[in-house]
């Protein structure tokens, strides 16, 4: 799949067909890449079940093409942060089970129901929501260290009471490792200690994010949730020797707008942050911060490939130039 196409000159084009391709700038997603990090993965999750985490569009790539890459190589699961990404999930023909890992707001939980979504859950309010708008199932999510979202374990019981209470029934439980990529970090058996003292509850039982699973941090989980690992990035510096066997998913890439010749001491860029020692040549690419490349990308050693050579990134990166 992708964003653009570069084998076009604009040359003899009509205004419509040279629009289709919007700018000299384009992301490529390997889909076969994302297949095969997920049979990778699952693999690891054996004999557990793998959710892939589409939110946020796919983390870029695209979360409906995605989403079927991963079905297709065996994911049984996607997770999303939004109802609005599960349901478009739904509305492209995706029937596979999408949890949103999150607690929705409360009205939106009548989408989660109408969509057969499966909602998080961690407070009382969000039970009687669910409750209340007719959802078939939800997990319920713990806090046991991160610290971001979630229930405490001391509450659950009092939760999973409410539930069957009103009629709600909780499939899953899960929490989520802060510190998964280290994987002889304390915090770790802090977290997974303070999980297993939470009752096993529902079919599935679940806390590896992409590092705990490369890590094994989760023996006999139900399910594994990954992220960044499916589209083929190490959830770390420190683990990119651990998992030499994952392709990346994507290629940005860009054709050179400008080349020009410059002098010796010529200023780069805002500021003349960067001043050339000798005659150089200086080659514009029409791709910047509002596309997400970082705006100090000159000053810490920021490279792009032109022609299969590692040029540098000479001076500050502008919203739509480098």
């Amino acid at each position: 799949m992708t964003a653009g196409s570069n084998d076009r000159s604009g040359v003899g084009e009509s205004a419509s067909d040279a629009l289709k391709m919007l700018r000299w700038a384009w992301a490529e997603i390997d889909l076969g890449a994302i297949r095969h990090n997920t049979q990778l993965l699952a693999g690891r999750a054996a004999p557990g079940e793998l959710c892939v985490v589409v939110k946020a569009n796919g983390y870029g790539h695209g979360a409906v093409p995605v989403a079927r890459a991963a079905i297709e190589a065996g994911a049984s699961w996607l997770g999303v942060a939004l109802v609005h990404e599960g349901v478009e999930l739904r509305e492209a023909g995706i029937a596979s089970p999408v949890l949103i890992l999150s607690e929705p707001p409360p009205h939106l939980f009548g989408a989660c129901a109408e969509w057969g979504l499966t909602p998080a859950v961690y407070t009382s309010g969000g039970v009687e929501a669910a409750v209340a708008n007719r959802v078939a199932s939800a997990h319920i999510k713990v806090d046991t260290g991160m610290h971001r979202v979630g229930a405490n374990p001391d509450d659950v019981s009092g939760l999973v009471s409410l539930a069957e209470h009103l009629g709600l029934e909780i499939s899953g439980i899960f929490t989520h490792l802060a510190n998964a990529d280290d994987a002889t970090g304390s915090t770790n058996k802090a977290q997974l200690d303070a999980f297993a003292r939470v009752n096993d509850i529902g079919q599935h039982r679940h806390v590896a994010n992409s590092a705990a699973l490369l890590n094994a941090l989760s023996p006999g989980m139900t399910l594994a949730r990954v992220g960044i690992a499916a589209y083929g990035i190490a959830p770390s510096e420190s683990m990119k020797a651990d998992v030499p066997n994952l392709r990346p998913a994507l290629s940005l890439k860009a054709r050179v707008s400008m080349v020009k010749r410059v002098g010796a001491g010529a200023g780069v860029s805002y500021g003349h942050r960067f001043v050339t020692k000798r005659p150089s040549t200086l080659a514009t690419i029409p791709i910047g911060y509002a596309d997400g490349v970082p705006r100090r990308l000159g000053s810490v050693g920021g490279v792009v490939l032109i022609g299969g050579m590692r040029c540098p990134i000479a001076g500050v990166v502008t919203m739509d130039q480098l």
